[in-house]
């Protein structure tokens, strides 16, 4: 195959690393090495907080590119370390409307590069950084870029089911597969909207541009590609946004897609 994409958008959870792991599995490990070493622009886009992403960068020792963390909401670059663009909004009202629809939920606002601010007990491992209980009135006082809910006990389908119809202005939400779990960002932001702003910056050619994912996340962004590849375990939802299936994550699906394009 001749086509090489030069922009390659990659999810991280569920897509270059699996289940409760940190840690990139060698071969989607080479395989981006290799995608870096063709001079492709490799880029993390992802749900996760800055201070969640940055040892994924680290650990793959990505230089001279961007991370596209809070689903597109703040953008770092790697080689100086610094946030170039961080987008807020005002977490109250979205706070207020799903505790209306989520009793006993709990609630983080992301302090950018440090952890977050919570209202409630999440269970260990779920947020990165440094986490404060606060009560409401300081949770929702500052803007953020990021804000997280999760009802506890509870699963991904029952979240889904009562946001199906909801409206929250002034934000962009989606549902997590995995977790009962709510990610509110600006309105307008999205992984696909961040990666076309990111695109027309680094000047690439829309048709020269691959994304991975497997959440909803990622739906904006596998439609934004060029080409669009949903992991083997995404929701059906998540692969009819794609052009293509790969395996999953457990066989290591994101090497299969980039294998294609830059053979060892």
């Amino acid at each position: 195959m001749n086509w090489r994409p030069r922009l390659v958008a990659l999810d991280i959870d569920g897509t270059i690393t699996r289940e409760g792991h940190e840690e990139v599995a060698p071969a989607v490990r080479a395989a981006i090495g290799r995608a870096v070493a063709d001079g492709a622009h490799v880029v993390l886009s992802t749900g996760r907080s800055l201070i969640g992403t940055r040892p994924v960068v680290d650990d793959l020792g990505l230089r001279d590119t961007t991370a596209i963390c809070s689903n597109g909401a703040v953008w770092w670059d790697t080689a100086t370390r610094a946030v170039v663009r961080k987008l807020e909004f005002d977490p109250a009202p979205t706070v207020a409307a799903l505790r209306e629809l989520f009793p006993g939920a709990v609630f983080a606002t992301e302090v950018t590069g440090h952890g977050n601010l919570a209202h409630g007990r999440f269970p260990d491992g779920d947020l990165w950084g440094v986490v404060r209980e606060v009560p409401l009135a300081e949770l929702t006082a500052e803007p953020t870029s990021r804000l997280v809910m999760r009802w506890i006990d509870r699963t991904p389908d029952e979240v889904r089911l009562r946001m199906a119809d909801v409206e929250l202005p002034g934000v962009a939400w989606t549902v997590d597969n995995r977790e009962p779990w709510v990610t509110a960002v600006p309105a307008g932001v999205t992984k696909g909207s961040a990666l076309e702003d990111l695109r027309q910056r680094l000047g690439v050619a829309a048709r020269n541009t691959l994304a991975v994912g497997d959440g909803h996340n990622d739906v904006e962004m596998l439609r934004w590609a060029a080409h669009g590849v949903a992991m083997g375990q995404a929701p059906a939802t998540v692969r009819a946004a794609a052009d293509a299936v790969t395996g999953t994550v457990l066989e290591d699906g994101a090497a299969a897609v980039l294998d294609r394009y830059f053979a060892a």
